[in-house]
C-alpha cells in the first residue's frame, strides 16, 4: 500500500513539475511573441511613414498655394516624428544608426521651422526649394531600400529577435538580412552629408550629448562584473557580452542574460559603465508589496547606480509590476530631458526594467535663469476650465529640440488629468499632455 502511495505522490510531483515547466515556457514564449510583434509593428510603420514622407515632400514641390504650404510642411514634420519614434523602438542599439536618425531629425527641424513662419511675408527661397528637391530624391532612395528590406522580412518570415540575438553574439551562421539591410540604409544616408553641406539643414543637426557621459572607459571584464551586480547573478554561463558597432551613437556593451525562466538584456556605456537600458523577463505571479514601496525600491536602485537627486513624478501598476518615471531636480527645477524610468516587480521588489539613456546622455550642471513671468501670470495662460492641482518649475525640450524653462501645471477637467507647460519667459503654451493611460516602454 505504501508503495502505491509513494508511486502516486511521485507521479503527482512529476506532473506538477511538468505543469510548472510548461507554464514557465509558455510565459517566456508569450513574452518573446509580444516583443517580436512590437518590433514587427514598429518596422512596418516605419516603412509606411517613409513612403508617405516621400509622397508628401513631392506634393509640396508641386504646390503653388502659400496657404496650403504651411499645413503640408506640418504634415511632413508630423510624419518625420512618427518615423523617428518607430526607429527608436527597433532593437538597433548595437548598430551605428546615428546618420539615419540625424537625417530624419534634420527633415523634421527644417519642415517645422518653415511651417512656423509667415510664408506670405517670407516665401520659400530658391535655396530652400532646392533643399526640398534634394530631400525628395533622398527620401525616395531610402524608401526604395526600406521596401526591399520589408519584402525580405515578409517573404522569408525573418525574426527581429533572432537578428538581435545574432548581432549580440556575433553569430555569422544566422541570417543577418535585417541588419545587413539597415547597414545599407545607413551607408546610403552617410552619402547625403556632402550633398546637404551648406544648405539650410546644415546647422540643424542634433547636439552631440555623448560628451555628457562621465567616467573612465570600461573593459569588457569590468562591464561583465557590473552586469552581474545589476542582475544579481555571478554565473558566467548566463551572460553573453558584445561591444557595440563602430560609429554607434553611444559606445556601449550589450549584455544578454538567460537562465531558467529569467532572461533579459542590458546596455552599459563603455564610458563609465552606466546602465543605459535594462529589460528583465520573468513571471511575477502575485503582488506582495505596494506600489509605493516599489517606488522606494526603484529610487534606491537609481541611487546605487549613480543617478543623483532623482524625484519620482509618476507611477503606474500593471501585471504585478510597478513602473516609475523619475526626474533630477536642480535648484528646485525639474529636468525633463534627463528623465529615467524604472520597472520593479511587486512580488519581491527586484528590478525588471530601467531606461537611463536620457539621463546619462543629457545630464549636466546647467546655468538656469530665473523665470521672467510669475507662476500667477503663467496660470492665467492656462485654460480656465482646468482645476489646477499642482505646479512646478520645469525644464523641457520643445518641438524644435530646444530646452526651455516652463511653469508646469497639473490640472483636472472632467475627471481627466492634464499636464500643461507655459514658457516661463514668453508665456507661450509649449505643450499639453494627457496623463491617464500613459505607460512606460522599456524596449
Amino acid at each position: 500500500m505504501y508503495r502505491w502511495i509513494a508511486i502516486a505522490l511521485l507521479a503527482a510531483g512529476i506532473a506538477g513539475t511538468s505543469f510548472w515547466a510548461a507554464r514557465s515556457n509558455n510565459e517566456k514564449s508569450m513574452v518573446s511573441l509580444q516583443a517580436e510583434n512590437h518590433y514587427q509593428r514598429a518596422f512596418h510603420e516605419l516603412t509606411y511613414n517613409m513612403d508617405i514622407l516621400h509622397e508628401k515632400i513631392g506634393t509640396t514641390l508641386a504646390m503653388n498655394s502659400k496657404e496650403r504650404l504651411s499645413p503640408q510642411m506640418l504634415d511632413i514634420w508630423r510624419i518625420t516624428s512618427n518615423a523617428q519614434s518607430n526607429l527608436g523602438q527597433l532593437p538597433l542599439a548595437m548598430l551605428p544608426f546615428n546618420k539615419t536618425e540625424e537625417f530624419l531629425s534634420q527633415i523634421g527641424d527644417f519642415s517645422y521651422k518653415t511651417a512656423a513662419r509667415d510664408l506670405s511675408a517670407k516665401p520659400l527661397t530658391n535655396k530652400e526649394t532646392k533643399t526640398l528637391a534634394s530631400l525628395y530624391k533622398q527620401s525616395g532612395e531610402l524608401n526604395s531600400h526600406m521596401r526591399k528590406l520589408q519584402g525580405d522580412v515578409l517573404n522569408n518570415n525573418l525574426s527581429w529577435l533572432d537578428a538581435e540575438k545574432s548581432l549580440a553574439q556575433r553569430n555569422e551562421k544566422m541570417d543577418n538580412t535585417i541588419m545587413d539591410g539597415f547597414h545599407t540604409v545607413e551607408k546610403k544616408v552617410s552619402g547625403y552629408d556632402e550633398a546637404n553641406a551648406g544648405n539650410s539643414l546644415a546647422g540643424n543637426a542634433d547636439k552631440d550629448h555623448k560628451n555628457y557621459i562621465q567616467g573612465e572607459a570600461y573593459s569588457k571584464d569590468q562591464a561583465l562584473r557590473k552586469a552581474k551586480q545589476i542582475m544579481g547573478d555571478t554565473d558566467d554561463k548566463a551572460f553573453t557580452i558584445q561591444k557595440s558597432g563602430k560609429g554607434a551613437n553611444v559606445a556601449a556593451y550589450n549584455i544578454v542574460y538567460e537562465k531558467g525562466n529569467r532572461n533579459g538584456m542590458l546596455d552599459l556605456s563603455v564610458k563609465g559603465g552606466h546602465p543605459l537600458n535594462l529589460l528583465v523577463n520573468r513571471p511575477v505571479p502575485n503582488k506582495k508589496i505596494s506600489l509605493y514601496t516599489g517606488g522606494e525600491k526603484a529610487a534606491q536602485y537609481l541611487k546605487n547606480l549613480g543617478f543623483k537627486n532623482m524625484e519620482v513624478v509618476s507611477s503606474t501598476e500593471h501585471d504585478n509590476a510597478g513602473s516609475y518615471s523619475f526626474l533630477p531636480v536642480q535648484d528646485g527645477i525639474r529636468l525633463y530631458p534627463d528623465s529615467a524610468e524604472v520597472k520593479v516587480a511587486l512580488d519581491n521588489g527586484n528590478l525588471l526594467g530601467l531606461s537611463g539613456r536620457n539621463y546619462f546622455k543629457n545630464h549636466r550642471d546647467r546655468k538656469l535663469e530665473k523665470p521672467k513671468i510669475s507662476v500667477n501670470e503663467a496660470r492665467d495662460k492656462v485654460n480656465p476650465n482646468l482645476d489646477i492641482q499642482e505646479n512646478y518649475l520645469s525644464l523641457i525640450t520643445n518641438e524644435l529640440g530646444n530646452e526651455v524653462l516652463c511653469h508646469e501645471f497639473i490640472g483636472v477637467h472632467k475627471n481627466i488629468t492634464y499636464r500643461i507647460y507655459i514658457n516661463a519667459n514668453s508665456g507661450k503654451e509649449e505643450k499639453v499632455e494627457r496623463l491617464e493611460g500613459t505607460g512606460i516602454d522599456f524596449r
